[in-house]
């Protein structure tokens, strides 16, 4: 994913602190020992601990990266798509602003295009499709953000195992040598101590973004859903009963019989044809694609 190329800077920050000194204190003398050799040091598995913990700190990175690119008011609903799309249907061309959220995946635009496919079925069932796909594109959204609360649940899990298996070698050090050979002993208590701290250094971050991701996704869905209301509000809908938009749009599937009289015809408001919605040019009778006579105002 792009994304992943800001993870740079965070996985040298930290290999530098993986090799950081650890102070350790046996026999009255102090030896440096970074936290890379003490990982290596608990054997096969407190490494898969800590490549496990890696590899969910960067998964949990990504997902917030990730989350705080898709979650703006730009992103979900683009100036300029509105204002395409207004002008569009504000001119009638209703396949036409179908074509155009086919075009773009915004939030906005694979909503609205769902609802323009019902628009010969009346205000309703519009309103009910921008309720549907509204829905079904939000939950999308929110997945992301459901895996930081996932990553919080286990990192600690994972940190408490880590606990388990130090505390286990610990315990065994101890029951062998005593207190005779402190450095060991306290080696092992290190390694209990860093795997806790370890999960609860990612659980607590990933918590802090799901609940900020939550709030900030509501904030957004609700400002991109009033815009998509205001852009079917002037629809008339009772004009355009019947009228087929979208993938069937030019076989003219679901067009309505043409009756044997004309029809009035704005040249300011529409240029597709009252019958068909086919695209006209103003003036032009009768209709090319269902031959219905227009009578232009």
């Amino acid at each position: 994913m792009k994304s992943t190329r800001h993870l740079t800077p965070l996985l040298i920050i930290l290999l530098l602190a993986l090799t950081g000194p650890l102070v350790h204190a046996a026999e009255g003398t102090q030896e440096n020992m970074s936290i890379l050799k003490t990982i290596l040091h608990g054997g096969p598995l407190i490494i898969m601990i800590w490549l496990c913990i890696l590899g969910t700190s960067m998964a949990m990175m990504t997902f917030i990266i990730q989350l705080f690119l898709m979650l703006r008011d730009e992103q979900l609903a683009p100036a300029a798509l509105i204002e395409s799309l207004r002008n569009t249907i504000h001119a009638g061309n209703y396949q036409e602003a179908w074509e155009i959220c086919r075009a773009n995946k915004a939030y906005i635009a694979l909503v609205l295009k769902g609802s323009l496919e019902r628009l010969g079925r009346g205000k309703e069932a519009v309103e009910t499709a921008l309720i549907e796909h509204g829905i079904r594109e939000a939950q999308n959204l929110k997945t992301k953000n459901s895996y930081l609360s996932v990553i919080g649940v286990i990192a600690p899990m994972i940190g408490l195992l880590g606990t388990v298996i130090g505390m286990m070698g610990a315990f065994a050090v101890l029951g062998a040598s005593g207190v005779a050979d402190p450095r060991t002993l306290a080696l092992r208590i290190g390694e209990v101590l860093m795997a806790t701290a370890s999960g609860l250094f990612i659980a607590i971050p990933a918590f802090i973004f799901y609940y900020y991701f939550r709030n900030r996704a509501t904030i957004v869905l609700v400002n991109a859903d009033d815009k998509l209301n205001r852009l079917i509000e002037d629809i008339p809908f009772d004009e355009l009963s019947g009228v087929r938009v979208g993938e069937n749009f030019e076989a003219g599937a679901g067009a309505p019989e043409v009756s044997g009289g004309s029809h009035k015809v704005s040249v300011a408001l529409t240029t597709n044809c009252p019958t068909c919605n086919g695209v006209i040019q103003p003036g032009q009778t009768p209709c090319p694609h269902c031959g219905g006579v227009l009578d232009w105002a």
